[in-house]
């Protein structure tokens, strides 16, 4: 725990509250102070939590170490994963991943390491043994009565509340919101530690023979992660993973030593809500699906990415308070569509003998036809998530009925609103707020000329790029990098100034919620 103390408003009143300081609290706090806004971080656990847990962080998961300016430290302790080796019934499918979609392998516990010590730069601090017993959701703020590690009582009054404490958040109970789905009849072993053959240490890989699978993952410091389905009464010994490699992986492995020898079971499950007036829900607290794929820690991360921007901007009064309306269709639509793709995936793990036939036939035609690459990698990476097109809804009914977001037709060159913004795109700078880019094929254009125009109306609100391209066009990026409008006519861009200034705020955060 860091020394330094958190600020609070006059009266003692916290502006934010975060219950929960696992990655998702840490992440939600850390940004959060970067725009200014001072939180409170409570976390019922006593002791830091330790294990490598969720270890694989793609790119979009990785955006929020960059906004916390960890980024550079992470990737100095991880471990890049250059391609996937798929090995098949019959052949080995080796897919790169491709530079702008490899994920990073890095244990938990040091991706909260390196976050906590984020917040402690900024003068933040996590309280431990902290337990929130009863919330209540007001109009105007929210009260929280928690006990202390030393069984004190306190009521915490604060202006907003984030519920990021996992798959059995209390915070979610409190609210009585309900976490639909069901429990998996699975079984998962979680093997970690050193075993010896020959695998190279950028890629993982995937054994999906008739008698079972398999997925083995290199991790920093020469060791690898081992995981797969169990028949049931599995004996959690060395002797048992060592058999279950000879079984289903046929490469020769040998267990040296295992550090974490371990069983799991999983759930799928997502929040009939994920906000409720002032309180919002984050992380686990909000979904949790399979971990086929390593998708949890990312689609929580990026709970956080969405939120932070529009609260904070709330707060400070950038934003209208009706730009939080658009939190939770668009984090509700990413839960579903990736536990949707888990869903999918672990099925896929699970097939018998004669399915698993017909799949290798079906993955042998993908991979010679590049389908893997093309489209399967990208869903891994989480950059087929869309949103719908919230941006529209979220501005003054006036502005909402001059039309959609999408300003004239754009082709398939500029992604729509709700997507993910194009490679070329360069990453922006922790902070960022709307980006306008402009394109066109030549260097002086009127898109250019017009969109600096409007970045010098809207001031820091808005930062403008031109770059040449074989198309004409203009998109408007969002704090969190999703496409909020495009088109290819410089009339559009006067719907962009129309769009901004629905969402601006006329003032402070006043407005009942």
């Amino acid at each position: 725990m860091t020394e330094s103390t958190v600020p609070t408003q006059s009266g003692g009143r916290t502006p934010v509250l975060i219950v929960g300081a696992g990655p998702c609290g840490l992440a939600a706090a850390c940004e959060l102070m970067q725009f200014g806004v001072p939180v409170r971080l409570v976390e019922a656990r006593e002791d830091r939590a330790v294990g490598s847990r969720a270890v694989q962080l793609w790119p979009l998961g990785l955006e929020v170490l960059h906004t916390a300016n960890v980024l550079d430290e992470a990737l100095r302790r991880g471990l890049r994963v250059h391609s996937n080796i798929y090995h098949l019934r019959d052949r080995v499918l080796t897919v790169p991943l491709g530079k702008t979609d490899e994920p990073l392998m890095l244990p938990q516990e040091q991706t909260m390491e390196l976050l906590e010590g984020a917040l402690g730069k900024l003068g933040g601090r996590v309280e431990r043994g902290v337990r929130i017993s009863r919330t209540e959701v007001t109009d105007t703020g929210v009260t929280a009565v928690a006990e202390g590690p030393d069984g004190v009582e306190e009521t915490i009054e604060a202006d907003w509340l984030i519920g990021a404490d996992g798959v059995h958040s209390t915070v979610r109970e409190q609210l009585g919101i309900e976490f639909r789905g069901a429990q998996l009849p699975l079984d998962f072993l979680l093997a970690e530690g050193r075993i010896d053959g020959d695998y190279a240490p950028g890629t993982v890989h995937y054994y999906l023979g008739p008698k079972g699978s398999l997925v083995f993952g290199p991790m920093p410091g020469g060791t690898v992660r081992v995981s797969g389905v169990l028949a049931p009464g599995f004996p959690l010994t060395p002797e048992a993973v060592q058999g279950i490699l000879d079984e289903r992986t046929d490469s020769g492995l040998r267990v040296v030593e295992l550090d974490t020898l371990a069983t799991f079971s999983t759930a799928e499950r997502i929040a009939t809500a994920m906000r409720k007036g002032r309180a919002f829900l984050v992380g686990d607290a909000a979904h949790t699906h399979t971990p086929v794929g390593g998708q949890g820690l990312n689609l929580g991360l990026q709970d956080v990415h969405n939120l932070a921007w529009k609260l904070a901007g709330v707060i400070n009064g950038r934003y209208a308070p009706r730009i939080l309306d658009t939190y939770e269709p668009e984090r509700l639509q990413a839960a579903r569509q990736i536990v949707s793709t888990t869903h999918r995936l672990m099925k896929m793990f699970t097939l018998g003998p004669a399915a698993s036939r017909v799949q290798n036939v079906t993955w042998n035609l993908l991979g010679a036809t590049g389908v893997l690459q093309r489209w399967f990698v990208p869903l891994l990476a989480g950059r087929r998530v869309r949103y719908p097109d919230s941006m529209t809804h979220a501005r003054d009914d006036r502005a909402a009925e001059r039309g959609p977001t999408s300003f004239l037709k754009a082709g398939r060159a500029l992604p729509p609103p709700g997507a993910r913004p194009p490679r070329w795109v360069p990453a922006a700078s922790p902070g960022t707020g709307f980006r306008l880019l402009t394109v066109s094929r030549a260097a002086d254009s009127a898109l250019d000329r017009l969109g600096r125009r409007l970045a010098q109306a809207h001031g820091p609100e808005l930062c403008h790029e031109h770059h040449r391209r074989r198309t004409d066009g203009f998109l408007l990026l969002r704090p969190d990098g999703y496409v909020a409008a495009r088109g290819t006519e410089p009339a559009g861009l006067g719907q962009v100034d129309r769009l901004l200034a629905g969402l601006a705020a006329d003032g402070p955060d006043t407005a009942s919620l």
